[in-house]
């Protein structure tokens, strides 16, 4: 049994990056904190791909990748 919050992949990667969190990611991709946080937490939420352009972006911008 896992105790702590649930992740979803992307949000597993972004716990593993060391210098990356969701506040930084909110900030960069000009998205909300509670839209970041389900897109980490709930493995069933498909964006819009308006957000998945916005968050790409927001990689972009902090030079960081997700495959």
């Amino acid at each position: 049994m896992r105790l702590g919050k649930k992740r979803s992949n992307f949000g597993r990667w972004v716990d593993k990056q060391k210098d990356l969190n969701e506040l930084e990611l909110e900030r960069a991709s000009n998205i909300s904190r509670g839209t970041i946080s389900k897109l980490c937490s709930d493995p069933n939420y498909r964006p819009k791909i308006s957000t998945v352009i916005k968050i790409n972006q927001g990689l972009k911008n902090l030079k960081r990748i997700w495959i």
